[in-house]
């Protein structure tokens, strides 16, 4: 039962997508394995998503939830990130374009952020769109 509510709040929250509830992001940039990274040996994951209401990242195979994780945001987290500095997440669709396999934290996981809509909003309003929006985990312990 767990998994369908969560499955149906999924479908329920891509039809929303218009309205800026979440992001989502394609994994085919990160697609070969590193060997700083952990194997995975289960159904390919299609894409993120990334509920900002819900605080919620679920990990999809197409349309089927494999995994979902609680999630927190930067320290401004609603509305979407419009210039550097503001503390908040990115809405629309990015692509998982590169790790950091230096980060002081787990699976550092980097977004296409800003993309070219975002650069021209920002270019608009005469602001820095910033970057460098990266999905972790916790700190690694030392």
């Amino acid at each position: 039962k767990k998994k369908k509510k969560e499955q149906q709040a999924v479908n329920m929250d891509r039809r929303a997508f218009g309205l800026g509830a979440m992001a989502t992001l394609s994994l085919s940039a990160c697609a070969s394995a590193s060997p700083r990274f952990l194997t995975y040996d289960g159904p390919e994951v299609t894409s993120l998503v990334i509920n900002k209401g819900a605080r919620k990242m679920y990990l999809l195979h197409n349309e089927q939830i494999l995994k979902t994780y609680d999630v927190r945001l930067g320290f401004a987290p609603t509305g979407t990130k419009t210039k550097r500095g503001d503390g908040r997440t990115p809405e629309g669709s990015y692509l998982i374009d590169r790790r950091n396999p230096n980060s002081s934290y787990h699976l550092s996981l980097g977004i296409s952020y800003p993309n070219s809509q975002d650069i021209a909003q920002a270019k608009a309003a005469g602001v820095d769109p910033g970057g460098d929006i990266f999905i972790h985990g916790e700190p690694k312990k030392r």
